[in-house]
């Protein structure tokens, strides 16, 4: 009960849980009741505890699935608050905790005395007075004994009190008697301090002198404004005042209340009840022992609040998990996906790999159905290189065009950091932060791994087209053709004709023209066949870049992520005041 929480979930103190609709079944699985060792059930059955169950089984989850994500002291008071409710759970619900609680001189411990019908707590002037809890139970019945109660309130055995007077509307209360809260002995306020977090509500008594006091409205009913409908606020010493002043007082404290988001419990709204009395003339102490007979009546103080327990851990772990607005970030969308394989191919060269396939191929075919002379030439070329001093497989790879791309590491750095970024949006801190680690965790063997897949990768050589076989017969057919021309022309120059002079003119210009042109036919045909090679070759790389990188990026962070959704869902549910599964844009 150390934050600030929006009041009006429950019924008004002391009216009983008011009629409403069953809430809708919620997905998270109920946690089952503890067995109660004092021989009672440690819950009544009511929505309240159905639902309560319900939060605390996904608020146990959220725990579990966040403990290796979020550091210890950001889930400190969640655990706090399942142990409280654990504890709570073991014990009889026949039984309420109420704790008189204020300030030195206040008189609440006349007034706990005004209560109990006897003189059971120490009061006097000398302060502080009361030095430990002094307790008093109401009886629930035979069977239902409230000593593991005060045992865990720690309230020793001699400041253990049974009812003189045995009120049937208060059966089941055990009404407690704290010391002052701000008394000047520490170990006075750390008890005040531990027993405001186990009792199931609390009287604060205030008298017309500290009504105002700033330590009782920031450090406790500002603090303890989400538990306003297990809260009674009472101006003790109300004699003191003439009725005209005792009015304005009462409407100052409210408005202080309200300054600090206390809900109050009028006009049929949940909230705290403020009322006016003397503990020392007896004036409104039957209104305050009513209201208090209802509350222990109700038997939902419990579960009301632990409810609001939990409601206070939901607003402080809102911040990690739900980020700004309520709608779940869109994570690794295709877009996403894609784009990150995009820049792993550029980092592979992927594309450049391709062009230089197509490009290979289409010198292939040249030399395949290129002219013989284009042919001498090209091995021409690759003689000189051998004479500048260029190793031969450097000249050969020159003409094939088929070396290894290089992977460059800063690409696949800048792939792995837009991935991360674009996946983490939206995602509180130490989710983002959970899926950027991830991915870079990945991502600090990735460019190695993909440096030995493309060296491991097989090379095997390009299918040869039939037709490249043909094309190479024909400019065979031609060269010969050619050839004869020349050599039948350079008889016809030198000697007396066989036949005319036309003939040999034809096949030197046959031969001549028609190398050339199939050549470029076969260049035009190719274009085709080495685009697609070109793209398959491409597209071969792409799909190595991509196994690796979903295996050793994407798939740790899609974990994250879907860890996140788990952890996103159990919070709702937890943070829901019914335990559904939708997330209020309203604010928790």
């Amino acid at each position: 009960m150390s934050e600030h929480q929006t009041a009006g979930r429950h019924p008004r103190l002391g009216a009983g849980p008011e009629p409403r609709e069953p809430a809708p079944a919620p997905a998270a699985p109920a946690v089952p009741a503890a067995p109660n060792p004092a021989g009672g059930t440690g819950t009544t059955g009511t929505v309240e505890d159905g639902t309560l169950r319900v939060r605390l089984g996904a608020l146990r989850e959220l725990v579990g699935l966040s403990r290796t994500r979020l550091d210890e002291r950001v889930l400190a008071e969640a655990g706090r608050v399942l142990d409280e409710a654990a504890a709570r759970d073991r014990l009889p619900r026949a039984y309420t905790t109420v704790a008189i609680a204020g300030a030195t001189g206040s008189g609440k411990s006349t007034l706990f005395n005004a209560l109990a019908g006897a003189q059971l707590s120490e009061a006097g002037v000398r302060r502080p007075t009361t030095a430990s809890p002094v307790s008093c139970t109401w009886e629930a019945g035979r069977g239902q004994s409230p000593d593991g109660l005060l045992e865990r309130l720690g309230v020793p055995a001699r400041a253990r009190r049974r009812a003189h007077v045995l009120d049937p509307g208060l059966r089941g209360l055990i009404l407690l008697d704290l010391p002052d809260y701000d008394s000047v002995d520490p170990a006075h306020r750390e008890q005040v301090d531990r027993l405001l977090g186990l009792v199931d509500a609390v009287v604060w008594v205030v008298d017309p002198e500290k009504y105002a006091d700033a330590l009782l409205h920031e450090r406790y009913l500002g603090a303890f404004a989400g538990h306003a409908d297990v809260s009674l606020i009472v101006l003790n010493q109300a004699d003191r005042l003439p009725p005209e002043a005792v009015d304005a007082v009462l409407d100052d404290l409210r408005r202080l209340l309200d300054e600090r988001g206390v809900a109050l419990g009028e006009h049929g709204e949940p909230g705290a009840w403020v009322l006016a009395g003397s503990a020392l003339t007896g004036d409104g102490v039957g209104e305050l022992r009513k209201l208090i007979g209802e509350l222990v009546a109700a038997r939902t103080a419990a579960a009301r609040r632990l409810a609001a327990d939990v409601d206070s851990v939901a607003r402080r772990l809102e911040p990690v998990y739900v980020a700004d607005g309520a709608q779940a970030p869109a994570g690794l969308t295709d877009e996403v996906r894609e784009e990150f394989d995009d820049r792993l191919a550029a980092a592979v060269g992927a594309p450049a790999a391709g062009l230089a396939a197509e490009r290979g191929w289409l010198r292939r075919a040249d030399r395949a159905c290129g002219t013989p002379l284009a042919q001498g030439l090209r091995r021409l070329g690759a003689r000189q290189a051998e004479r500048r001093g260029e190793p031969p497989a450097l000249a050969a790879k020159r003409l094939r065009g088929d070396a290894s791309p290089a992977v460059s590491a800063p690409t696949v750095e800048h792939a792995v950091r837009q991935l991360a970024d674009e996946a983490a949006e939206g995602l509180p801190e130490p989710w983002a932060r959970a899926v950027r680690e991830a991915a870079w965790r990945g991502a600090e063997t990735l460019p190695g791994a993909l440096e030995r897949a493309l060296g491991d990768r097989e090379r095997g050589r390009p299918p040869r087209p039939g037709w490249w076989s043909a094309a190479a017969a024909g400019q065979a057919v031609l060269l010969a053709t050619q050839l004869l021309g020349l050599c039948w022309l350079l008889t016809v120059l030198i000697g007396d004709p066989v036949m005319g002079r036309w003939l040999p003119l034809l096949l030197l210009t046959v031969g001549s023209v028609g190398g050339p042109l199939l050549a470029w036919g076969c260049r035009i045909a190719a274009r085709g066949p080495a685009h697609a090679y070109g793209r398959a070759e491409e597209w071969r790389l792409r799909r190595l870049a991509a196994e690796l990188g979903h295996r050793q990026v994407l798939e740790p962070v899609a974990a994250e992520l879907m860890r996140y959704r788990e952890v996103r869902e159990r919070f709702v549910v937890a943070a829901s005041p019914v335990g559904g599964t939708e997330l209020s844009t309203s604010g928790q």
